[in-house]
């Protein structure tokens, strides 16, 4: 705990309470292929060192944006039981408190998750289905809707079940990816939200739904905040609404779609929660690149991987999308 405190005083209160200042990897990032749009205002993100059941559903309290109709709760089921997904004890007392179903798409690789009826295998595996019903979102077909940001992908596919809720909980796990350098909300939503053929079309920066094509990283990366929004937009018409939680624990430099993936190297820090997912990632890879290094706590490796793959990009060029904004400021809501 003294170490958490240490943390929070050291990195959260001269950095991200001054506005969210863009740190160095980021802005050597801002401005390529920069997009044209007006600055959004400064975003309010949550914060607790309690990652537990308890700690979850506070955060979502002290968002006072509360639940309505039919809800979509968006995890990752995991690739293996050795993954780092969200365990479903931790996550069970959220997903009961928004009387939410848990929801899913399958995989575009070759995995226990491609398939639809595989898939459902897994999710029982891990326990899922003891907290909520678990919908495979794509498992009946998909659907496509709008993009605003057209410059690589033209609309975003998703599963058909997506229609079915009224509001969504994108709770994400936030860890470092292979191929987008870091996973938080903005890719739960994105490559998480997509089905099979739309992982694909995301991945190929709109050139293909049947192909896996990725020699075009930045391209992927804006295609996933393309995505984002528009996952975002459909959720915010009228009588919709969304949130977004990550959680920050054992932060692999591998996502949860690895079954095997590398030891963390990064001690757990929280759970941030917000209702602009961009300010939500960027307070995140903040915490990740002002951490303070001791034994057996290093956020370098995850720095690295970061970095190797333009990852802080994305957080960029969807501030210049108008999806969020890069300006926040932390509550803790341990101090309240």
């Amino acid at each position: 705990m003294k170490k958490i405190l240490y943390l929070i005083s050291i990195v959260l209160l001269p950095f991200a309470f001054a506005c969210g200042s863009t740190n160095r990897q980021s802005q050597a990032a801002q401005g390529e292929n920069a997009v044209s749009a007006p600055a959004a205002p400064k975003a309010t993100v949550y914060f607790t060192s309690a990652i537990s059941p308890e700690g979850l559903v506070a955060i979502y309290k002290a968002l006072g944006v509360p639940a309505t109709g039919r809800v979509a709760v968006k995890i990752s089921t995991g690739e293996s039981a050795e993954s780092n997904y969200l365990r479903p004890e931790l996550i069970a007392n959220l997903v009961h408190e928004v009387k939410g179903t848990l929801v899913e798409c399958n995989t575009a690789y070759g995995g226990n998750r491609t398939k639809t009826e595989d898939h459902r295998k897994a999710i029982a595996e891990r326990g899922f289905e003891k907290v909520a019903p678990v919908d495979i979102m794509d498992a009946d077909g998909e659907m496509q809707i709008p993009v605003q940001d057209t410059r690589h992908i033209k609309y975003d596919i998703v599963g058909t079940h997506l229609q079915n809720y009224d509001f969504m909980v994108n709770l994400a796990h936030f860890k470092g990816h292979a191929m987008g350098g870091f996973g938080g909300v903005l890719k739960n939503q994105s490559i998480g939200v997509a089905s099979t053929s739309g992982k694909l079309y995301i991945h190929s920066a709109g050139r293909s739904t049947t192909r896996w094509i990725s020699n075009d990283q930045d391209g992927f990366l804006e295609s996933m905040a393309a995505a984002a929004q528009g996952v975002h937009d459909y959720f915010k018409q009228e009588g919709r609404n969304i949130i977004y939680i990550n959680v920050m624990n054992n932060m692999s430099v591998d996502c949860d779609c690895d079954g095997h993936p590398a030891k963390p190297r990064l001690k757990d820090i929280g759970i941030l929660a917000s209702t602009d997912p961009v300010a939500l990632d960027k307070a995140c890879t903040d915490l990740v690149f002002n951490h303070v290094d001791s034994a057996g706590d290093d956020a370098k490796p995850l720095q690295q991987r970061i970095n190797r793959q333009h990852g802080l990009h994305i957080l960029d060029y969807a501030a210049g999308l108008g999806l969020g904004s890069l300006e926040y400021e932390i509550i803790d809501i341990d101090k309240q």
